[in-house]
């Protein structure tokens, strides 16, 4: 073979490695793309399962479940038995949270746990070794409330009156005291020029245990506010990523409180609420004319529409200076993870059921077909 056919084959050879590298190269890139495609995907699950397992099982739950500990458990011991009883989601979070945080230490016995409790009670009760106590009584508020509602709710529940409530939640004392206990929770925005009340949308609708006859009213407060922080943290990093805040978050999740008629509907609202953010559209929700009037009405008129106040969402665009009531989890998580929609406009029937359209003159049709006669 002489040596230009020598070479010829050299060349051939090396054109076909290229060309294999070149493939290998493809399926590599190809591969890449579908495991990034399926973390996202996937990461995204995962953040939402976490942050859930972090969570008290049911908030509301005030039963108590005996556990036993016994002699000589370890961590994961006690993590399993805490799951199989239903006080934790995850035993694996569990224990990954307790080793994070370097607990140990825990003392054997007869718990009485609830559903109700936070990952950090569970962990000081197995610390210390007390018993879960019965509550003395117990005070719920309801989603959706202001804080002059929330007062007489306390009044009712503790004998504290109304207008003692509403002093020391709006004491600057207060406020500076909360705002250091919970800085990442009362940041400066809730003292922005135009917020009428500081802590107003920062008090968590829950039902709250209280294991003396006459709490104090910080003892009281706190409580409602550590709900808040409680539900809130979980979503830390995605408003910073956001360049949002948590003044930003619980303004947008009051209004969907006040407006969702059905679980379901605070989704597809705070679509339509983000749509309209995005075209500068004014979001015109009549419970912030209510708010501003500061006054419940069955019937907002039109003349009430035009009232001068930062918290008119007919007359000022974007969202109002700070919350109007107290947003529960599912509208907090709602603003979070909003439906996809092109949604401008919706509105109730009679009987509280949104219908929902991105045309104005089906909004109109709307009007006529499920309001006619108001």
């Amino acid at each position: 073979m002489d040596d230009g056919s020598k070479k010829d084959i050299m060349f051939e050879r090396m054109r076909e490695k290229k060309k294999e590298v070149k493939i290998v190269r493809r399926i590599v890139l190809v591969i890449v793309l579908v495991l990034v495609l399926i973390g996202l995907i996937g990461g995204r699950y995962v953040y939402k399962y976490i942050t859930g397992a972090l969570q008290p099982m049911d908030p509301d739950s005030e039963k108590v479940i005996e556990v036993e500990i016994p002699i000589g458990s370890g961590v994961d011991t006690i993590a399993a038995k805490l799951e199989e009883n239903g006080i934790v989601k995850d035993a694996r979070l569990f224990k990954y949270y307790v080793k994070f945080n370097n607990n140990s230490q825990f003392q054997a016995g007869t718990y009485g746990l609830t559903k109700s409790m936070t990952l950090d009670e569970i962990i000081e009760s197995l610390k210390t070794g007390k018993v879960y106590r019965e509550p003395v009584f117990t005070m719920t508020v309801p989603e959706g409330l202001t804080l002059k509602q929330i007062a007489k709710i306390v009044k009712k529940s503790t004998g504290i009156s109304e207008k003692e409530f509403l002093a020391y939640v709006n004491d600057e004392a207060t406020v500076n005291m909360l705002m250091g206990k919970y800085s990442k929770i009362l940041t400066e925005d809730i003292k922005a020029e135009n917020v009428k009340y500081p802590l107003e949308g920062y008090l968590f609708p829950a039902t709250y245990p209280f294991f003396e006859e006459k709490p104090s009213l910080e003892t009281i407060v706190n409580s409602m506010i550590q709900g808040t922080a409680l539900n809130v943290t979980p979503y830390l990093d995605y408003l910073q990523s956001n360049d949002k805040s948590v003044h930003w978050l619980l303004t947008f999740a009051s209004l969907l409180e006040e407006e969702a008629t059905a679980q379901s509907d605070r989704e597809t609202i705070a679509s339509v609420f983000y749509n309209r953010l995005e075209i500068d559209m004014p979001l015109q929700t009549d419970p912030t004319v209510l708010y501003a009037l500061g006054e419940h009405k069955d019937r907002v008129l039109y003349s009430d529409l035009e009232i001068e106040d930062p918290y008119n969402t007919y007359v000022v665009k974007g969202l109002p200076p700070g919350p109007i009531a107290g947003a529960g989890r599912s509208s907090i998580e709602a603003v979070i993870d909003p439906s996809k929609t092109n949604y401008l406009f919706f509105l109730a029937d009679k009987k509280g059921v949104n219908h929902f359209t991105d045309s104005y003159d089906q909004h109109l049709k709307n009007r006529t077909l499920y309001l006619s006669g108001d």
